[in-house]
């Protein structure tokens, strides 16, 4: 920590139990990130990342890592949004997030949306290596401004994000997007127009979403890797927008497969 700044970091590493389960032989973290194993709803281990106070705020530097070795099958989800603050310097806030998923391995990362709050910067890096094979289901959500900041009319914070995914060697998604006040013509119509949230959902040999209902602001994307689909979304508010991002579990997939 360096004056008011705050630098904290999490490691989350998943591998096979030799038992047909999944185990956490890492599990730790710091400050406001303090991940929990949780009852797992399906096959795997499932981890909750709690906020154990607020963070980020700007000039803090957050760092999660998640390394789920080849056979294990793990979700993450987070007990809250995760809200940008802004810090008494005016300096931005940086939160990493780096994923490997090995060889026959699992991950859905489904955390809750990240606000950014009037007068805040966040800079968000992720940061995904797959090996052959890996399975993916990975959510982004990105709400620009608190309820309570829209109805008073003030200007959203500020959301620099970069997402960077490597299969077998080879980069299939490298894309950056910058938004929120500050940041050049973001609020026109080439990029948000009136829309205050932006997602997407990426699959790595996992069930697709289904292609986008019409007239939403939605495209489905094949990505240039093995097995890959980018589901990008715009929407005037989160509870639409998740509803557009939510594509089925493997297992509600097989379920419905059957069934017809």
């Amino acid at each position: 920590m360096t004056g008011s700044a705050l630098t904290a970091s999490a490691r989350i590493t998943a591998a096979p139990d030799g038992r047909g389960g999944t185990a956490l032989p890492v599990l730790v973290g710091a400050g406001p990130l303090a991940p929990r194993r949780t009852r797992a709803a399906g096959p795997g281990a499932h981890v909750t990342v709690v906020g154990s106070m607020a963070a980020p705020l700007g000039g803090d530097h957050l760092a999660l890592t998640l390394d789920v070795r080849p056979g294990a099958t793990l979700t993450v989800t987070t007990a809250a949004a995760t809200v940008s603050l802004p810090g008494a310097g005016g300096e931005p806030a940086r939160y990493d997030l780096d994923i490997t998923v090995g060889e026959d391995a699992e991950l859905h990362w489904l955390p809750e949306p990240v606000i950014a709050a009037t007068g805040s910067h966040l800079l968000l890096r992720t940061r995904i290596t797959l090996a052959p094979g890996a399975r993916l289901r990975h959510r982004e959500e990105q709400v620009l401004g608190r309820g309570h900041d829209r109805a008073r009319g003030t200007p959203p914070g500020r959301l620099t994000a970069r997402l960077t995914v490597h299969q077998s060697g080879r980069t299939i998604l490298d894309q950056q997007t910058d938004l929120g006040h500050g940041a050049p013509g973001w609020d026109g119509p080439a990029v948000l127009g009136p829309h205050r949230t932006t997602g997407q959902l990426l699959t790595v040999h996992m069930p697709a979403p289904p292609p986008p209902p019409a007239g939403a602001d939605a495209a489905l994307l094949g990505l240039p890797g093995d097995g890959a689909v980018l589901l990008a979304a715009l929407a005037p508010d989160a509870l639409t927008l998740r509803r557009l991002l939510t594509a089925p579990s493997p297992a509600r997939a097989a379920a419905a497969a059957g069934a017809v």
